[in-house]
């Protein structure tokens, strides 16, 4: 299956913004076709929870490949992957991973510095990974398998207090390792995003909160990269509630035609 790595990694150095679309299923994915979206990625999250797990790589990475397997068959799209810590204990076994993707046409992945266990996340040590990242790389390059690599530093999302020094020194390390791209989830202050995307010589990616920048302010700060996380895949089926719930309640299919 052909691998789109140099289109992806172009769209990540071009003047605009590249919006990603978030999918958890062939379904979602086929929406963003039909919108002429460039590139969608997967949801971890969103994956999961369509399939009964909480997020955190408790959905085995069989049954995760099987979506991808479907999205991948029926999406026009460049595809990239939320691996999240990798499914894999070790640089071997993430590369392993890896490769399989990119056999199925997988342009790229996000791998995270942090790893949830009994619910519980907590990130890992900045030099620990940055090694790890390298012999990743190293194992990708010697199999000859282009995948373009978006770190995701989780120094924001875990609130920690020290959180912009600590994203600061993490891109310093990750953006030596061989990766392509950084990104910085629950980041949301034009300030924080400035300095990261001065210090960063990686395309620097954002998502969706509450309180983030919009689109234009985003790319004049040095964004290139904007996705929506799983926040689409929690609000459709917010939505199938209250629907649902007004059928019962005005026993009546009405509301699901106007």
């Amino acid at each position: 299956m052909k691998n789109r790595f140099n289109e992806f990694l172009a769209l990540h150095h071009k003047t605009e913004l590249l919006q990603i679309g978030n999918v958890w299923n062939a379904q979602s994915a086929q929406v963003y076709d039909k919108l002429n979206f460039e590139a969608i990625g997967t949801s971890s999250a969103a994956v999961a929870s369509s399939l009964g797990f909480a997020d955190g790589e408790e959905m085995s990475f069989d049954d995760y490949l099987f979506i991808i397997k479907r999205i991948a068959a029926t999406a026009s799209a460049i595809l990239s992957v939320d691996l999240e810590a990798g499914y894999g204990n070790t640089p071997e076994e993430v590369s392993d991973n890896i490769i399989r993707l990119h056999s199925l046409g997988v342009a790229g992945i996000n791998i995270e510095d942090s790893i949830a266990t009994d619910g519980q996340r907590s990130i890992i040590d900045a030099n620990g990974f940055a090694a790890k990242l390298k012999q990743i790389t190293g194992a990708l390059a010697k199999a000859g398998v282009e995948v373009f690599i978006n770190v995701r530093s989780d120094s924001f999302l875990l609130g920690l207090p020290n959180a912009l020094e600590d994203a600061l020194n993490r891109t310093k390390l990750y953006q030596d390792t061989g990766v392509h791209g950084l990104f910085f989830p629950c980041i949301t202050q034009i300030a924080d995003i400035e300095k990261i995307t001065a210090s960063s010589s990686l395309p620097v990616s954002v998502m969706c909160m509450p309180d983030l920048p919009d689109f234009k302010a985003l790319q004049t700060a040095g964004v290139k990269r904007i996705s929506a996380g799983n926040f689409l895949n929690s609000i459709i089926y917010k939505e199938m509630e209250n629907k649902v719930e007004k059928i019962v309640n005005e026993n009546s299919f009405a509301t699901l035609f106007h």
